[in-house]
This record gives C-alpha cells, sequence and structure tokens, in this order.
C-alpha cells in the first residue's frame, strides 16, 4: 500500500539512481575492456609514447595502468551496488513502508561499502602519482588528504541503521500489543 502514489521526489531519486547505475555499468564495461588491450598492446603504446615523450628509454607502466583500472573498477562496483541498495531503500519509502529489518540491512552493507570506497582511495592516489612520475609529468599536481565527508557518511550510515532496527524493533512490539 502506497502512502504517496505518485511522490515527485521519489520518482526523481529513481530516475536518478538508475541513470546513475547505467552510467556506473558502462564505465565498468569499459574498463574490463579496456584492460585486455592495454595488457595486449603494451608494446605499441610503449613505441607511441616514447615518440611523444622523445624519450628513447620509455617503458610504458603497464603495472601501474592495470593497478589504476582495477582500483577504479572495484570502486565503480562498490558504488554500483551501494547505489542498488538506495534504490531498494527509495522503493520501501514509496511503498509506504520503509522500516522494514532489509532496510536496516541495506544501510549496513552501504556504510562498509562507503568505507571501503574510502579505503580504496589510498591506493588510489599513490598510483596516480607513480603514473605522473613515469610519464614525466613536472607541472601535474593534485592533492590528496582525508575526506571528512565520507568518514561522516559511513559513521551516519550505520547509525541510521541502528535507528532504522530500532524502529523496526519497536514497531513489531507495538504491533504484537494491538
Amino acid at each position: 500500500m502506497s502512502v504517496t502514489p505518485r511522490d515527485p521526489l521519489l520518482a526523481i531519486a529513481r530516475l536518478v539512481i538508475v541513470i546513475a547505475q547505467a552510467f556506473i555499468g558502462i564505465a565498468g564495461v569499459a574498463l574490463v575492456i579496456g584492460m585486455p588491450i592495454l595488457f595486449f598492446g603494451q608494446d605499441k603504446i610503449t613505441v607511441e609514447a616514447r615518440s611523444e615523450l622523445a624519450n628513447p628509454d620509455f617503458i610504458f607502466p603497464l603495472a601501474q595502468v592495470l593497478g589504476l583500472m582495477a582500483v577504479t573498477l572495484t570502486i565503480i562496483v562498490c558504488a554500483f551496488f551501494f547505489l542498488r541498495y538506495m534504490r531498494r531503500i527509495v522503493d520501501t519509502v514509496g511503498d509506504g513502508d520503509p522500516f522494514v529489518p532489509e532496510n536496516a540491512d541495506r544501510l549496513t552493507s552501504m556504510a562498509w561499502i562507503m568505507l571501503a570506497i574510502q579505503i580504496l582511495t589510498i591506493p588510489l592516489v599513490w598510483l596516480v602519482y607513480s603514473l605522473q612520475v613515469a610519464f614525466e609529468e613536472t607541472d601535474a599536481s593534485f592533492e590528496a588528504g582525508l575526506d571528512l565527508s565520507g568518514i561522516v557518511l559511513v559513521i551516519t550510515l550505520f547509525i541510521l541503521a541502528r535507528v532504522f532496527r530500532k524502529g523496526t524493533e519497536m514497531r513489531e512490539d507495538l504491533e504484537g500489543m494491538v
């Protein structure tokens, strides 16, 4: 039973989530296709890079590039599942019953996923830096630091999961009394 049969906010949220998942899926497929292409085309890429960089001793940093792609792919997969859980929560809100045990589990999973993404950014930064060095980027710069907003999001999701779990228990207790 739907409390708000045509809630525009929920419809927009669902549409945005589905579009984001589609773009993330396309990016993931591109990485999966690109990794073997780079692996098998390493020699040709090295020749082109030597010419472009005017460095006859340049060796294409295949390990770093594939590592960067693998870490990025892992983050993309995590983001896809994060959005899948979010879409399912939005669906339960649209159904008028968000306080179900599954949503507490979904929020907990979302928190763990965001924590994994935060941790995965550590090797990602190192790989980007090593590629800048390998390609002799002297003017390249980037900032890396602790992302407090990500940590706050992780903590908030864990707390919301407990709130949902407790709310579900309280509702079940109340229904048992009636």
